[in-house]
């Protein structure tokens, strides 16, 4: 099954401010899901979908460049994959660019 990683640089402004890095890993789950993407996920008794986040933002602190790395069981093309995650996203997370990497 061929994997890819996109690579997603984002905003976390105004009421999003208030997530916590945990919830915002949560978030992009959720997002993930719903915009029906294929996730890999972890092996072992307890899987979970691969996804790391970077740099883990203080609570209540803005941030303008933040990077979200999501491994794939698909190959999407970046512009879809932006296209389907911004529908599923909240108000205050906004994508600012999305490369893939196979």
């Amino acid at each position: 099954m061929p994997k890819s990683t996109a690579v997603i640089r984002f905003k976390k402004m105004e009421i999003m401010r208030y997530i916590s890095h945990l919830d915002l890993l949560r978030l992009f789950q959720r997002a993930s899901r719903r915009a029906r993407l294929r996730l890999s996920l972890t092996e072992g008794f307890n899987p979970h979908p691969k996804i790391k986040i970077e740099p883990a933002v203080k609570l209540g602190i803005e941030a303008n460049d933040l990077k979200a790395e999501i491994v794939l069981d698909e190959i999407i093309p970046p512009r879809d994959l932006e296209e389907r995650l911004k529908k599923e996203l909240p108000a205050g997370i906004e994508i600012i660019d999305v490369q893939g990497i196979q």
